[in-house]
């Protein structure tokens, strides 16, 4: 199991509340956002009733946990995992986001990836190509993580290409 990056950010093992989930965030009711969270973190996940988890991850990940499949079902959760390369986010993997978002309609989801900066992003363009906000709403969210334009231009490209 990948810990090092929870360890560098002095995150790793704390079980108080959601909140201290690495880069967590509650979009509304029914969906909420993070980096990785441990195995013992998703106890607190399924007991604060999310029945599905999306994972933008790669399983190649330092920070991943090797059995999050098998740890998820253990615990009755609908485990889709979508790995995006960080370097590479295509339409593809957008799409395939959507899907698996938008057939999980009637769940509380939680999506992750190593540290909310995929997931946001994502969130970003799905907020305002499908949901039609404006890059300014949609911005609150995406900027409580990262700023993709300062940080990584391949991020600023998906989220500027329909």
């Amino acid at each position: 199991m990948g810990t090092r990056v929870r360890q560098r950010l002095g995150v790793e093992g704390k079980l108080e509340s959601l909140n201290d989930i690495f880069n967590f965030i509650q979009l509304d009711d029914r969906l909420a956002t993070s980096g990785q969270p441990t195995e013992a973190q998703f106890s607190l996940v399924k007991e604060a009733g999310y029945t599905t988890v999306i994972n933008l991850a790669p399983e190649s990940h330092e920070n991943a946990l090797g059995n999050e499949d098998e740890i998820l079902e253990n615990m009755g959760i609908r485990y889709i995992h979508l790995p995006v390369v960080f370097t590479n986010p295509t339409r593809d993997d957008f799409e395939r986001f959507i899907d698996a978002l938008e057939s999980s309609d009637d769940d509380r989801v939680w999506v992750h990836c190593a540290a909310n900066m995929r997931v946001s992003a994502f969130f970003f363009k799905y907020r305002t190509e499908r949901l039609g906000w404006s890059a300014e709403q949609a911005k609150a969210d995406l900027h409580k993580i990262w700023e993709p334009a300062k940080l990584m231009g391949v991020w600023q490209d998906f989220i500027d290409k329909a």
